[in-house]
Order: C-alpha cells, then structure tokens, then sequence
C-alpha cells in the first residue's frame, strides 16, 4: 500500500497573494472583496505578497526541505468557472522548498515539494443554478505535497497530527480545515480523491478507498487510474474522471511574475512539537507522551515548561493539566509561577481558585453592574466593534472573551449574561 497527499493549508497573511484585497475578513458580502486581478479581468497583473513568501519558506523549512533559492511561478491552465483567466498560478519545478521530510518516530515521510499557488473562487451549487463567490479568489495557500510513503492508516493519523502541530508552530489557522487529495495504491496504477475537505472525512475517504481496492484486487479485477471524489453522506468515494497527467495541464512560465531571491529572508527557527517534547523529557526525566500532548498545540504549555527547573517540572505539569480540568484557559504567566510550588493535589476547584488569589463567586453569575463596566471599557478602547453592532457574531464572540478573562468567569450562564449586557448597552 503506497499512500500521498497533497494537502493545501491557507496562509496567515492579511491580504490576497497578489493583490491588496483582504484575504480573510470581510467575507461576509460575496463578491465584495475583489479586484480586477483576484476577478481575473484582462490587462491587471499580479504582485506576490511579500509575507506570503516568507511564511512559506518558514512552513519549508518546519518540514526539512531544501529551499531553492530563486523561487518562480508558473501558470496552470485548465478551464473551469472558478478560474475566469483559464490557469491558476502556481509553482513545480521552482517551488519554494522540495525534498523535505516529516519524522514519525524515525520514518521519514518524504515531503516532494512546498509550492506557492492561489485560492481558485468558491463555488455555491444550488438545486436549479450555480453561483460563484470571489471573495475567496486569490487567498494565498501552500500546497504540501508528500512522497507515496505512507502505508498504513494508522500511519496516515499520525502523519496529518504532525503535520497539523508543524503548520500550528508556523502561525497557521489549523481550526480552518485542511482541503487534501489523497493518493492510494494497492496495485501499480493510482487513484487520487479530490477536495477532500477535513481530518476526519480525509480518513475515512482513505479506509473505504483501502476496502474498495481490496476487494477489487480480491476478485481478480483491475484497478482503474481515475480520479474520484468522496461523498460525506455516503461515506464512499465515487469516480469523477480519468486521472489527468502534468502534460494535460500545459505548465507554462508566469511572465507576469520574476524570479524571487529567498536567500536573503530573515526566518525564525522551526519549533516542532515532538522535538521539544523529546528533549523536554530527557532533561527533566519525564514522559514523552504526557509532554506531546500538552505542548502539540499549546505554544503557551510548551514556553511554561521550557522555563521550568528540573526540580520543579513534575509539579509544572500537574498544574497545567489541573487548570485544563477546571477549565482555566486564562491564566498568566505570573499565576503560573505562583502556583507551581504549591501543593494542588487534593483541592477541589474552588479552593484551586482562592489559593489562586482569583475569587470563585462570579464562575456561574457574574454581577450585571460590573460586567457592564468591563464592556463599556472594552468599547472605549476598540470604536469598531461599537460600530459592527450586535449582529457581528465575531464581534459579539470577541467582546465576550474579554469580558469573561477580565473577571475570570467561565460556564453557558456566565456567558449568557454578558451577552445580554451587551445587547443592551449597544441597543441604547
């Protein structure tokens, strides 16, 4: 069994890759955060994105690979209603890393290549017609594709989690869900599933594709080169169309676009997760286990136990997993240092909370009159989220944070009654 992937991971930048429209906020309205260039209209030219560029030499280098040090463009042609120019502008040969690879416990997943290429249009398929929404055109991704290394699922969960913790060091948004084509192989001809979209669909589209080969294989028949897609509903994947070759795609140079000189960018070191938690464990005589999944996708735990003396870091850990199990996801630094000398084993969550120094009466009610005042602190500091209204479920989520950090409340109710206090300030 050979398995690859070619998993496409939405950059953190502000902007389009080649284009000053905003890439992420604002998308409310469809087709109003566009532009002559992400609309594809004839005569408007591109401008890389500078921290698209620099983002992705640091998701290459996370990844082991060798970064070419002219980095260039090329264009993808196809036609299809999401691309109104007809290609999409992408990378192959002048990627911006290639030959890298993922440890998994001394395997080496064989990563090909990082390419730079843009977001093609959303695509809204109703019953009777087809809308196209532009916003998303032009949205900055990096395409990871990886050798056919994998061979087993087990091996494929463990893969995406490392490659998930990697893209999370990096600064990307892994709550936004992975869109992957995945390539398996029981025989000697490929079959790839296109847009799968998610960590859990990306699974199962591979264990049926395993049991559908295996029976095919089983009954002495052949296994097609096709390209299939997989139905959610369903739970199976179904044939699309003969699988297309790189030639059928007429990869040509982007002339619109130079050769860009990678040597030069200033790139902080890659944290990688497993790593840390080796060496973690083998200075301080711990789990390596217990440290992974604490610090695979916490930056604050991984700071927190990176500070600590080997005296002190079995005491360290108990306190964060203790503040997981109450709940307290807001604690400082200073509350950290505070506690980790404390004796915590026995107590319960209220006397955690007074030993904190934090006062355990406004975890289910906090007062109207003083959550009135955090939120009119926080308008006074921040005039647009006066200005998004209450209709702004972002807005709303973001202001009801604050207010539940500044006075350290947690639970529905708690957050219920921020709400409504906040309602009734900006109805007035």
């Amino acid at each position: 069994m050979k398995i690859g992937l070619e998993v496409h991971v939405a950059l953190p930048t502000k902007t389009k890759l080649f284009c000053s429209d905003l890439a992420y906020e604002n998308q409310e309205e469809p087709n109003s955060n566009v532009c002559p260039v992400c609309l594809g209209l004839p005569g408007a030219k591109p401008v890389l994105n500078q921290k698209a560029l620099e983002i992705s030499v640091g998701i290459a280098k996370a990844l082991n690979c060798e970064i070419t040090e002219k980095t260039w463009f090329v264009r993808k042609v196809y036609f299809y209603p999401d691309l109104p120019k007809g290609y999409q502008i992408t990378q192959l040969d002048g990627a911006v890393g290639i030959k890298g690879y993922v440890d998994l416990n001394g395997k080496k997943i064989g990563i090909r290549r990082v390419q730079i290429e843009e977001d093609p249009a959303r695509i809204i398929r109703e019953k009777d017609y087809t809308l196209i929404d532009f916003n998303r055109s032009g949205v900055p991704l990096n395409e990871i594709v990886t050798e056919p290394d994998i061979t087993s699922l087990e091996e494929l969960k463990n893969f995406i989690e490392e490659l998930r913790s990697t893209l999370y060091y990096q600064g990307v948004n892994i709550n936004q869900e992975l869109k992957t084509d995945l390539n398996i192989s029981l025989a000697e001809k490929r079959v790839e599933i296109k847009n799968v979209t998610g960590v859990r669909n990306l699974i199962a589209a591979a264990e049926y594709e395993i049991k559908r080969q295996s029976a095919l294989i089983k009954e002495g028949k052949e296994i097609n080169a096709e390209t299939r897609s997989y139905k959610e509903d369903s739970n199976e994947t179904v044939s699309s169309r003969e699988k297309e070759t790189e030639e059928e795609y007429g990869f040509t140079f982007e002339p619109d676009l130079t050769f860009y000189d990678t040597a030069k960018l200033s790139i902080p070191k890659a944290v990688i997760a497993s790593s840390a938690a080796k060496e973690l464990a083998y200075k301080n005589e711990y789990s390596e286990k217990t440290i992974r999944e604490l610090i695979l996708f916490n930056k604050k735990n991984l700071s927190l136990l990176s500070s600590l003396s080997k005296e002190e870091f079995k005491k360290g850990v108990s306190l964060i997993e203790k503040f997981a199990s109450f709940g307290i996801e807001d604690f400082s630094d200073e509350e950290f240092k505070k506690m980790v000398g404390q004796d915590i084993s026995s107590l319960e969550k209220d006397g955690f909370l007074q030993l904190l120094g934090r006062s355990s009466k406004y975890e289910e009610k906090p007062d109207e009159k003083e959550i009135e005042t955090g939120v009119m602190e926080i308008l006074s500091l921040d005039k647009n989220l006066l200005a998004r209204g209450i209709n702004d479920e972002k807005a709303m989520g973001f202001m009801i944070g604050k207010v539940k950090e500044k006075y350290h409340v947690s639970g529905k109710e708690a957050a219920d009654i921020i709400k409504k206090v906040i309602k009734r300030i900006l109805n007035n």
